[in-house]
C-alpha cells in the first residue's frame, strides 16, 4: 500500500514538475510571436488628439507611446535639455518647452536643437502654438544637472514643485507648429527607434523554448532512469 502511494505521489510530482517546464515553454513561445507580430505591425501615421493617447493624471500608456499626437495651447517656460540622442545618434543640446494646453495641463515638447532656439522670434509666451509630433515617455537618466533655465533629463516630475498646472507625463517630439502666421521653419530632431515592448530578442524567446521543453523531458524521463552499477570481476 506504502509503495502505491509513493508510486502515485511520485507521478503526481513528476507531472506538475514538467507541466511548469512545459508553461514556462509556452510562455517564451507566445512573447516571441508578440514580438515578431510588434515586428510587422505597420506604421500608424494616424495623428490623434493628444487627449484620445494620454491624461495629466497618469503615465503616457504603452499603446500611445511613439504615436503621432496634437494639440494647442501657448508656451509658458523654456529649458536647454543637454547631451539628448536623436534616432540618428547625433548627441546635441535639444530646446524645450512647455506648452500649456488648457487652463490648467501642461505638457513638454522638444521644439529643436537649443542653437535654433531664435530661429522663430515671432513665438511669444502669448502666442497660440498648434503642435504636432511623437508622443514620448519620459526619461528616467539624467543628461546633465538640473537647473531653473536647464533640465537633466526629459521628465515633467522635476518640475512639479516649481509649476502649478497639472503636468502631462512624457513628451513631445515636435515634428512641426503652426501659429496664425503660418509654418514655423526649423530643424526638428529624428525620433529615437522605439523598441519592443517585450524585452529580449526572437531568436532569445526560441532558444529559452526548447529549453524549458527539454527540462519537461527530463523530468518525464528521469523516473524509468535505473543506473547501472559496475561490478567488479574476480574471484571470491
Amino acid at each position: 500500500m506504502k509503495t502505491t502511494i509513493k508510486k502515485i505521489f511520485t507521478a503526481l510530482l513528476v507531472l506538475v514538475i514538467a507541466g511548469s517546464f512545459v508553461g514556462l515553454g509556452l510562455w517564451q513561445l507566445q512573447r516571441a510571436q508578440e514580438m515578431q507580430r510588434s515586428a510587422k505591425a505597420p506604421v500608424d501615421s494616424t495623428v490623434y488628439p493628444l487627449g484620445e493617447k494620454t491624461t495629466a493624471t497618469g503615465i503616457v500608456p504603452p499603446e500611445s507611446i511613439g504615436k503621432l499626437v496634437t494639440t494647442s495651447g501657448h508656451y509658458i517656460a523654456n529649458f536647454k535639455a543637454p547631451n539628448q540622442k536623436d534616432g540618428k545618434g547625433n548627441i546635441a543640446d535639444w530646446e524645450v518647452a512647455l506648452l500649456q494646453n488648457e487652463t490648467d495641463t501642461a505638457i513638454l515638447v522638444v521644439r529643436g536643437l537649443w542653437k535654433d532656439r531664435f530661429a522663430s522670434p515671432d513665438i511669444v509666451m502669448a502666442t497660440q502654438v498648434e503642435v504636432t509630433g511623437t508622443l514620448m515617455p519620459h526619461q528616467n537618466e539624467d543628461r546633465a544637472a538640473n537647473t531653473a533655465q536647464q533640465l537633466s533629463r526629459l521628465d515633467s516630475s522635476i518640475l512639479v514643485g516649481s509649476m502649478t498646472e497639472q503636468l502631462y507625463d512624457g513628451f513631445i517630439l515636435a515634428t512641426s507648429e503652426k501659429t496664425r502666421s503660418g509654418e514655423v521653419d526649423r530643424t526638428r530632431i529624428t525620433a529615437p527607434k522605439l523598441t519592443s515592448g517585450v524585452p529580449g530578442f526572437y531568436w532569445q524567446h526560441i532558444s529559452y523554448v526548447v529549453i524549458w521543453w527539454f527540462m519537461a523531458l527530463v523530468v518525464l524521463w528521469l523516473p524509468f532512469y535505473k543506473p547501472q552499477h559496475s561490478q567488479r570481476e574476480g574471484k571470491v
